[in-house]
């Protein structure tokens, strides 16, 4: 076949192919093109999931009329102008593909109306060539834009078939609105799914909106985080461990304002949870981070969900160590409820030329200061009894705490043990009395194949039998503990990732083991000076409020929840 131009229609449905691959992609670009006009409230109306019609009506600035035609034309576009717009865009919308793309598989009718103008005015497209962009014609509209858009794939019916059930489809409708109420908390939402309302958002604070969407249990188990660092800021909220969920469904990161799943942000988020949040469970977190829109780039793909930063390290670092700080010091700050972050829309940020460094440069001025700042006073109070064995119970100012003896006690000997393996070899301390232990063929040939791996760990365990070890030393902060237990473990643990760089990669995981073995158990009966270096030790670590699985160490009871057991006041 020779080379021939395509037609324009068939351009704009293999461009809908990147831009629209369900309702939900419809909604999104319809939803951002109602922001960028400065909407304060934004009703949505799907029937059948959206493919049979969506309808977004905004209160917006409005479209001009003579411009209308233009809004269904494939590249044009108010947002850009030039390729140093396109470097530093910071609208939601900026290719000028969207609306065109759809109107190239469904049926859409544009209405809209200008504060200038006395009415409104209307224009459609049929999708098919025999059916062109109709003449603009006076309509009936208050102010704002209505954007329609029926039979989604009405003419491509081999897409259609690709979308799954109406529940399905209105699913992911539903998400699209959520992610951007979220990131706009002073826009209104409306959602209306088959003449049923779904969702009503009325415009409110950051803490509102996310308990709206999110569940009254997220922001009131969710640590603040603000840090600035030259032109980057990281705010938002990132729940506790204990809130942890069973799959990634309350994950949402923002790049000045837009929503995007980055690799890049995903693995520092991940890593600033991995010392408190262990197996299967995923972080929860709705977090902003703004930054120069010249430092990353939005025109990566059609859907701008993926981004690409001009200094990928050092955004990777800030991000880490951010969370890492807001979740390390969280115990003066228990009582207090999570603060609700200022958020700026993106286009009313600007960058000066002293801000305009790099992310890796604003990294290491964020962390000298960090790390220089000594750790916030924790009082703990001081201890007043011990429950079953298990709990002890003190008081502080504010009432009553409860700690949780032995999930505290690994804490803390989780963090000292890191500090010393990063140190270097961790000191050991010679057993007055070898340890023989009984252990299976397999433990023994770990032990052989992983000697060098244990004794990088403190460990100086030689074969006594065909089902014996000899341990003659053992890391000194463990030396209390029940040392055949806690060898058991650690060698089960190092047969099943065997390669030495893997034992290098899991060594976290492996301390986290150690230190499990090596806390005070339950039942075990402490005095008040032990348990009272308990407290000041808890105070003296990062992340104490939290075991190495995920767990809380501890819970304050206020001296108004006491009064309210017993009706005091009433």
């Amino acid at each position: 076949m020779r080379i021939r131009p395509l037609p324009d229609l068939l351009v704009s449905q293999i461009a809908a192919g990147e831009v629209v691959e369900r309702p939900a992609s419809v909604l999104k670009e319809l939803l951002e093109n109602s922001l960028d006009a400065g909407a304060t409230k934004i009703d949505v109306q799907l029937e059948e999931g959206g493919v049979r019609l969506i309808r977004v009506a905004d209160d917006g600035a409005g479209i001009e009329p003579d411009d209308l035609p233009l809004a269904l034309a494939r590249h044009a576009t108010s947002k850009i102008a030039t390729l140093d717009d396109l470097e530093r865009v910071a609208s939601y919308g900026f290719r000028g593909e969207a609306l065109a793309s759809v109107a190239s598989v469904a049926r859409v009718t544009l209405t809209s109306r200008t504060a200038l103008h006395p009415h409104a005015w209307k224009v459609s497209h049929g999708a098919t060539p025999l059916s062109p962009l109709s003449p603009r014609e006076p309509a009936a509209l208050e102010h704002g834009t209505v954007v329609e858009v029926a039979d989604l794939y009405f003419n491509t019916p081999a897409r259609r078939k690709f979308l799954k059930s109406e529940q399905t489809e209105y699913a992911h409708c539903d998400e699209v609105l959520r992610r951007m109420a979220l990131a706009r908390p002073d826009v209104a939402f409306s959602l209306v799914h088959n003449r049923a309302t779904k969702r009503r958002l009325a415009a409110t604070d950051f803490a509102r909106r996310v308990g709206d969407l999110l569940g009254d249990d997220f922001p009131g188990h969710a640590r603040n985080v603000d840090v600035q660092a030259g032109p980057l800021h990281l705010m938002g909220l990132a729940a506790l461990p204990a809130y942890s969920r069973a799959s990634r469904d309350e994950q949402y990161f923002y790049v000045n304002g837009r929503f995007v799943r980055d690799k890049l942000l995903a693995h520092a988020s991940r890593e600033a949870y991995a010392d408190v949040l262990h197996g299967a469970r995923h972080p929860a977190y709705v977090l902003f981070l703004m930054l120069d829109p010249a430092a990353v780039d939005v025109n990566v793909h059609p859907a701008k969900t993926e981004v690409r930063f001009r200094d990928s390290r050092g955004v990777h670092q800030f991000v880490f160590h951010a969370l890492t700080r807001a979740l390390a010091h969280p115990v003066a700050q228990a009582a207090a409820p999570a603060a609700a972050p200022s958020l700026i829309p993106p286009r009313q940020q600007s960058f000066s030329v002293e801000e305009s460094r790099t992310a890796t440069d604003a990294y290491l001025d964020f962390a000298k200061q960090a790390y220089a700042e000594p750790a916030a006073p924790q009082p703990l109070g001081y201890a007043i009894a011990q429950l079953h064995g298990l709990y002890v119970l003190a008081q502080n100012e504010a009432g009553l705490i409860l700690i949780d003896q032995h999930a505290a006690h690994e804490r803390i000997l989780y963090e000292r043990l890191k500090n010393q393996i990063e140190a270097g070899p961790p000191p050991t301390q010679a057993l007055l009395v070898p340890a023989v232990i009984e252990v299976n063929e397999k433990d023994v040939a770990t032990a052989e194949e992983q000697a060098e791996a244990l004794a990088a760990l403190g460990f100086e365990v030689s074969v006594g039998g065909p089902r014996q070890l000899t341990l003659r030393a053992v890391p000194a902060l463990l030396a209390g503990g029940d040392v055949g237990t806690l060898l058991r473990a650690l060698l089960a643990e190092l047969a099943e990732h065997p390669a030495s760089r893997v034992v290098e990669a899991r060594r976290n995981e492996l301390l986290a083991t150690m230190a499990c073995h090596g806390a005070v158990r339950g039942r075990r009966t402490l005095t008040l000076p032990e348990m009272n270096a308990l407290l000041r030790e808890m105070e003296a670590t990062d992340r104490a409020d939290q075991c190495n699985h995920g767990r809380p160490t501890w819970r304050q009871v206020s001296l108004a929840e006491i009064d309210a057991l017993f009706m005091r006041g009433r």
